[in-house]
């Protein structure tokens, strides 16, 4: 078990009914900002989908997903998902959006294998967003816009938020910081990846870190990303491998870097040959949704995902995310944190 406990913690909301209407209101509203910024509609998402399809998100390709028999469908397995990172571009495809437009959806998902900490609960919610786009628009630049728009909504959310509990300061930088995690490597070379997050992090604020799941030059990816979603692989415009990344903001409450979002533009099928082939994974051209977008039925998107427990407890300044979502913890834990202050729903 890993667990921060800040020096002094309060949980400045005062109370528990202030907590649970600050929730809310950060939920309502980044929504709303959201959608208007990437022109998306909401849909209803599952939460469970069949096993062999090649829906389900594999996230860094080693944790299993909650399976489980269904009687009515002749015991065929299925699973709970990790999250809709490939049934959204099937879900775009299905309602024939066309470039420009995309969908959002209230994800709800099982990961078991989490290690359970501050940050880290074996229940995700997150808003999962994917956005059909033409094929010129798969480049850096438009990675770029994108990501700028996301980080606009959430400090629009923050500045909204300051009006109704002005004791939430806000406290987010004009600029979005833009760097390639092999730039990273180069510039902290004696640091882990974790460490070299805390240290952008802390000086920049708010830092997006391109190029995540293919190898730096020290031979090591920066972190996990699954073969099949993302394109990691492809060189961009800066000259670097990836045109994915994640969205990392300065937690002053726990003094670490914050990651708030996964995303990136989605492979097409010369990417996903060269990243089935690299992590040796070529058996999923079988599946379903990969020999889809293989004979290229599925359209061109960018897409990722955004914690709403973890936007919460960004925003409301809390120091687990238990203090946000009701999930299941360690006794141990549970006694710690109250002692703390620190009370997990």
């Amino acid at each position: 078990m890993s667990l921060v406990i800040p020096e002094g913690y309060r949980n400045i909301l005062g109370s528990l009914e202030n907590t649970e209407k600050a929730i809310k209101a950060v939920k309502d509203m980044f929504q709303d900002n959201l959608s208007a910024q990437l022109a998306l509609l909401r849909v209803t998402a599952p939460m469970v989908v069949m096993s062999g399809m090649g829906l389900n998100d594999d996230l860094n390709g080693v944790e299993r997903p909650v399976a489980f028999p269904v009687r009515d469908m002749g015991g065929h397995q299925a699973e709970i998902v990790h999250s809709l990172a490939k049934w959204k571009r099937l879900k775009l495809a299905q309602m024939a959006v066309r470039p420009g437009r995309g969908i959002y959806t209230d994800m709800n998902a099982l990961r078991p294998e989490e290690e359970l900490d501050n940050i880290h609960s074996i229940y995700v919610d997150q808003w999962d967003w994917e956005k059909v786009i033409t094929r010129e628009q798969r480049t850096l630049g438009y990675l770029k816009q994108t990501v700028r728009r996301i980080y606009e909504a959430i400090k629009v959310t923050e500045n909204k938020l300051y009006v109704e509990f002005p004791q939430i300061e806000p406290m987010l930088p004009e600029e979005l910081y833009f760097i390639h995690s092999e730039e990273l490597l180069k510039m902290f070379p004696d640091l882990s990846p974790k460490e070299r997050e805390n240290a952008v992090a802390k000086e920049y604020g708010a830092v997006f870190i391109i190029g995540i799941g293919g190898k730096l030059s020290d031979g090591q990816p920066h972190d996990g990303r699954s073969s099949d979603y993302d394109d990691w692989s492809t060189m961009n415009e800066d000259g670097y491998e990836g045109l994915n990344g994640d969205l990392l903001l300065w937690n002053p409450v726990l003094e670490s870097a914050f990651e708030i979002s996964s995303m990136g533009i989605r492979v097409d099928a010369e990417a996903l040959r060269r990243q089935l082939s690299l992590r040796g994974e070529t058996y999923k051209s079988d599946l379903l949704y990969h020999r889809m977008l293989l004979e290229e039925r599925l359209p061109y998107t960018i897409g990722g995902g955004i914690g709403q427990s973890r936007l919460c407890m960004f925003l409301l300044r809390k120091a687990h995310i238990g203090e946000i979502q009701s999930s299941v913890w360690p006794e141990s834990m549970r006694t710690v944190c109250h002692n703390a202050g620190i009370d997990l729903v």
